[in-house]
Formats: C-alpha cells, sequence, structure tokens
C-alpha cells in the first residue's frame, strides 16, 4: 500500500532558515515563533501574530534542540523565556490546526467519513487524500489504499478524526481534490515531524 509523503509542489515559495539545523526551506515545511509582550516565546502555527519571525524545522528533535541549547534567544536577539512544554504545545496546536482544516473541507462537502463512504470514493477516484485513526485496527485499515498518485495520512487519532468529522471516533476519512486539501496535507506533514508517527504504530515514546 503506498504511503504519500509532503508536499513537494510549493518548492517556490518563500523559504526562511531554521535556527536549529541552519537549513533554509519553504516556510510551510517550518514553525514560526514570535516573542510576546512579556518576552515568552510563543507558536506562531498560523504564520499571522505580529512581530519578526524565528524559524524552526516542524520536526520534535530539532524543536527539543532549540529549546535545550536556548536558541531562541539567539534567533530573537534578545533574552527569552521559553515555556516547558513548548514542544508539547506545538504538537497540539497543530493537530487541532489539521482538525479544523479537516472540518472545514467537510462543510464544503469535500471530506468524508466512514468506511464504505470512504471506500466509494476511492472506487470512482474521486479521493486524493486517505486518511486513517493511528489508533485503529490496522487488520480494518489494510482494505484501503491510497489513491494512485494520492496521499495518506495515518497519525491522526480516532478521537481527533472525530472532533474533524463530528462524530464520537473516526478511523476512516478521505478528501477529495481541490478547496483546502493541499493545505490539509501540508499542516498535517508538520504535525507528522512533530508527532514523530513511525509510519504505522503511531507516535513513538521515549
Amino acid at each position: 500500500m503506498g504511503r504519500g509523503g509532503a508536499s513537494k509542489d510549493r518548492s517556490d515559495g518563500p523559504e526562511r532558515k531554521c535556527i536549529a539545523t541552519g537549513e533554509v526551506q519553504p516556510k510551510y515545511g517550518l514553525i514560526r515563533f514570535v516573542v510576546g509582550p512579556d518576552a515568552q516565546i510563543v507558536p506562531d502555527i498560523a504564520g499571522k501574530l505580529p512581530g519578526r519571525g524565528i524559524y524552526v524545522a516542524a520536526d520534535r528533535a530539532t524543536l527539543e534542540k532549540a529549546v535545550q541549547k536556548k536558541l531562541f534567544a539567539r534567533g530573537a536577539k534578545q533574552p527569552v523565556q521559553v515555556p516547558e512544554d513548548l514542544v508539547d504545545e506545538v504538537e497540539r496546536q497543530l493537530a487541532r490546526r489539521v482538525v479544523d482544516l479537516i472540518a472545514l473541507s467537510r462543510k464544503s462537502g469535500s471530506a468524508v467519513a466512514g468506511y464504505e463512504k470512504v471506500k466509494n470514493m476511492l472506487q470512482i477516484e474521486e479521493a486524493l487524500v486517505l486518511i486513517q485513526a493511528s489508533d485503529g485496527s490496522g487488520r480494518g485499515k489494510s482494505k484501503l489504499s491510497t489513491p494512485h498518485f494520492g496521499t495518506y495520512i495515518g497519525w491522526l487519532t480516532a478521537d481527533e478524526l472525530g472532533l474533524a468529522f463530528g462524530r464520537q471516533t473516526v478511523i476512516h476519512g478521505a478528501l477529495a481534490s481541490g478547496g483546502l486539501t493541499k493545505r490539509v496535507v501540508e499542516e498535517a506533514n508538520r504535525l507528522r515531524g512533530v508527532r514523530e508517527y513511525d509510519g504505522g504504530k503511531g507516535r513513538r515514546e521515549g
């Protein structure tokens, strides 16, 4: 079963330098931070807060390195306060952003949930993205395949997908092309890096 990776079609977009790795890459693969009024580092997941942006790659180990080595102060060029749970807060905010974008896609009619609806969307080749809960049954999930040239998202929980689709829990979902789908994929890939998805077992511990 094919598993899609990060979106590659916006490589010509704005680029920024990660303070931890020194690498320059498109903004949609980075997390933006700003210095708040109390000199505290604040995640700017949507990239809209005022102030000079400080960028870190959307990767948990890289974010942890930026915290541990006090790189935010260097990036801000001033003393700053870094919350102890900053990396976990980034993950929470990214997950919420993906959930909200899927919910908007559902309201616009470009997202469906439930095994039969997803299976039908795949069969008529309208689905571009297959979404499956990280804590769903592996056997059940293996019955559906990622669309050809499509993308797979498998690192949201059944509860998170339930929030997105207005249900208690959801195991299977799909997105059609167009609309917010590209943004969902980009934000989901940022979440994947921060959540440390291992390709099938959910988030790695330790």
